[in-house]
């Protein structure tokens, strides 16, 4: 704080003003007397000089007190401010008289602020040269480094800097106390990072040092990629090793690529490609490591391990270490032959291929203008090759076929046996389409004129299922690949196909696994559930039976029709489990029906290809009838003609001992396949149902009325019944009723209804007729 000099303003003011009233009050007093005693003037004079001293007497005084007073505010107004100031803080005077400390320093030391006014304990927390009385002394050592020791021991550093605060000019404490302000802020943690920032960097200096003779030592190169340059980074290890020439330290990429063999450039292409679209490169920080061959300084081609990555933070893109290891290859060899070749034709295996799939996969995500073909071929019969030819001349054509796949194969390209006589290839796709294509039946023109070894006579073709690498979704290489594998199995067995991958028949493919899946569950939670539709005799318009309809209703009410779900039944066997389930509930609810006084009914079940042809579908049978109780007359077997006539001789024999059960036959769909009625006659059937493509057009179309005719007349001679099906009109049921026809089945008469609305409609129709 700034030492007062001099008399302020209102001090000056009050003096004057006292002593003006002192001369007035004089000047009145001698005029007085001597008017009224001219004797007594120096009397008078006297008097003015007392009145005169009093007045500055008191002016004194009350200056005195009033300049005391000021100096107390002041002091309270300093107390208050250094509770504010972020450091420790002491406002003291040399005898300790008078000491404060504020919060920080409270909260630091651990001592209490009672504790602090004890002047022992403040030389317990202060060394003995921080306060003295030699104030001057301390006023003028500044930023001096203390170490202020706190209640439990421990030393906190400091940087003092002392300086006057006020001085009060006598007090109940001590006449002429001069206030000190010292403050302390704490360095004990800024000196800790200071010691740490000077060991790391000479750690650094170490390992710089250290760095720079490893490198020196073991021959490694660096290629680094900075953000924002066009051109690597290339050490003088890597220029010496490669015989690269740089332009202060940096070399263009196309020169870089240029020493790489040119089966393994691909390798610089994945290793650059992680500088573009970086910021979408989901595996950052990642450590990449690969083996390549690059023509070295002396000429020859020298085997590389190359270790890259693209780190997430910094100024670098992506940067790489080298390191000549020919010595340590040819020691692996051998091991890398048994992991990675394949023996019987001495290309890569696929264990190989999938690791080389995966870097190049990562290539394509990592830059979004590289793609590439993944072609998997396979030898058409291959298995009779080798059973005509003896197994050595089939792996005398494994050899031959790698041969072809080495010579076509494009810079860039890789190919390996991924299996028995199943081929890949990766080739780098461009801007045609057609490439694979093309590359495809090159290959297959080459294969055909393969020869040696007896081959000659052997037709030999190969089939190719191909697609790119971005349509293998966001999965690893190994979906690519069997994208590439199912394109190839959707060939329908035709030598020669060349079909590529498509996303409508895969996502099919996928959508029927997903309901196989569910259907399974679904039979599992019993939601398959039988409707029944009506079949009328046209005859009286009576109900004479019905037919059992699968239906698959979801916990959501959701309703799945057959169409949907059937096909994927059939293919993954869940069918017969459904045939059963139909069978055995179909008879159950025909039997109860019958016991509830309802007019006995047949009820009709549909068999699929799969339960007529691979189970004892007639032992089945007889179990439901008999578990049910269920009269075998009052069950009806569906087969459609396709099923019967795929083997007629097996079907013959089937349907008779189904027959022979008691249970009626009847030929489903008749008219729609390769129909003959000569079959008629020969399979044991008690009932003929025409198709609905007859019936939808008997109004207006003569031709299909004739044919319902004849078909009907035929039927009737051989004793067999007749139903048509997808009645949706009266005209359509008069004329078959005019036609012969015996009973009639469509919406016109009724749908498809769930059991408890069937046996509502049984009940309906129980006492009455209805006529077409």
């Amino acid at each position: 704080m700034r030492k007062r000099s001099g008399q302020s303003r209102w001090e000056k003011a009050v003096f004057g003003v006292i002593y003006l009233a002192a001369a007035v009050i004089a000047v009145i007093l001698v005029v007085n007397i001597i008017r009224n005693d001219p004797d007594s003037a120096s009397a008078a004079i006297s008097a003015v000089c007392y009145v005169i001293a009093a007045a500055f007497f008191v002016g004194a005084v009350a200056l005195i007190q009033n300049s005391r007073t000021s100096k107390f505010k002041e002091l309270k107004n300093i107390e208050k401010t250094m509770e504010q100031i972020n450091s420790m803080v002491v406002l003291w005077d040399t005898s300790f008289t008078y000491v404060r400390a504020n919060d920080t320093f409270i909260r630091t030391t651990g001592y209490s602020e009672e504790e602090l006014l004890d002047p022992e304990v403040m030389k317990k927390v202060l060394p003995p040269d921080a306060f003295s009385e030699n104030l001057q002394g301390i006023i003028n050592n500044r930023d001096e480094e203390f170490i202020i020791r706190t209640k439990n021991g421990s030393g906190v550093c400091t940087v003092w800097n002392t300086s006057i605060a006020t001085t009060i000019d006598g007090s109940t404490m001590r006449e002429g106390m001069t206030i000190m302000m010292s403050i302390g802020p704490n360095l004990t943690e800024t000196n800790k990072m200071k010691q740490e920032v000077i060991a790391a960097s000479k750690k650094l200096r170490e390992s710089e040092k250290r760095y720079a003779l490893s490198m020196d030592l073991s021959e490694i190169g660096l290629i680094l990629k900075e953000k924002g340059s066009s051109r690597f980074y290339v050490s003088d290890q890597l220029c010496e090793m490669l015989g690269i020439v740089s332009t202060g330290g940096y070399a263009e990429g196309e020169a870089i690529r240029e020493v790489f063999h040119p089966k393994d450039r691909i390798v610089f292409d994945t290793f650059a490609s992680g500088m573009k679209n970086a910021s979408e490169d989901l595996s950052r920080d990642e450590i990449h490591s690969v083996d390549f061959r690059a023509r070295s300084a002396d000429g020859d081609y020298h085997w590389f391990n190359f270790r890259y990555q693209s780190p997430k933070s910094g100024d670098l893109d992506v940067g790489g270490a080298i390191m000549d290891i020919t010595a340590e290859k040819e020691k692996d060899l051998v091991i890398e032959r048994m992991a990675y070749i394949d023996e019987v034709t001495q290309i890569y295996n696929r264990n190989k291929f999938m690791m080389m799939g995966n870097e190049i996969l990562e290539c394509t995500r990592l830059d979004k203008t590289v793609n590439y073909w993944v072609i998997v071929l396979d030898i058409d019969s291959f298995h009779i090759i080798n059973d005509t030819c003896g197994y050595t001349n089939g792996n005398h054509l494994l050899k031959e076929i790698a041969a072809v796949l080495l010579s076509n194969l494009t810079e860039g390209g890789f190919t390996a046996r991924i299996g028995g006589d199943n081929f890949a290839l990766l080739i780098r796709a461009t801007d045609d389409d057609e490439l694979p294509m093309r590359l495809i039946k090159r290959i297959q023109l080459d294969i055909a004129n393969i020869d040696g070894m007896g081959l000659e006579t052997q037709n030999i073709t190969c089939s190719a299922g191909y697609c790119l690498m971005s349509d293998g979704g966001m999965g690893d290489f190994a979906q690519v690949l069997d994208r590439a594998e199912f394109a190839l199995s959707l060939s329908d067995g035709t030598r020669s196909s060349i079909l590529r991958f498509d996303n409508r028949a895969h996502d099919a493919i996928i959508a029927g696994n997903a309901i196989e899946k569910d259907l399974s569950r679904a039979i599992e939670n019993n939601e398959l559930v039988l409707y029944y539709q009506p079949k009328i005799n046209l005859e009286d318009g009576t109900v004479m039976g019905m037919e059992a309809l699968i239906r698959w209703i979801k916990p959501d009410g959701t309703v799945v029709p057959p169409s949907d779900f059937i096909p994927v039944a059939e293919n993954s066997l869940l069918i017969t489990q459904i045939s059963k389930f139909v069978l055995f509930e179909a008879c159950r609810q025909n039997k109860q029906w019958q016991d509830i006084g309802l007019a006995p009914v047949t009820v009709s079940i549909n068999l699929s290809a799969i339960d007529f042809y691979q189970t004892n579908v007639t032992e089945t049978i007889r179990t439901a009838l008999s578990e049910t109780g269920l009269d075998a007359q009052y069950l009806d077997v569906e087969l459609t003609e396709s099923l019967a006539l795929k083997d007629i001789d097996h079907a013959v024999m089937q349907m008779q001992e189904i027959k022979d059960l008691g249970v009626k036959l009847s030929m489903d769909d008749f008219g729609t396949g390769y129909s003959s009625l000569s079959y008629i006659q020969m399979l044991p059937i008690t009932l003929l149902k025409l198709d609905r493509s007859f019936i939808m057009y008997l109004e207006e179309d003569e031709i299909s009325r004739e044919i319902v005719s004849a078909v009907i007349r035929i039927a009737k001679s051989k004793k067999i019944e007749t139903i048509a099906e997808g009645i949706e009109t009266v005209g359509q049921g008069e004329i078959l009723k005019k036609s012969g026809c015996d009973y009639a089945q469509g919406y016109f008469f009724g749908k498809p209804m769930p059991a408890d609305r069937f046996e509502e409609f049984l009940r309906s129709r129980q006492n009455r007729t209805v006529k077409v």
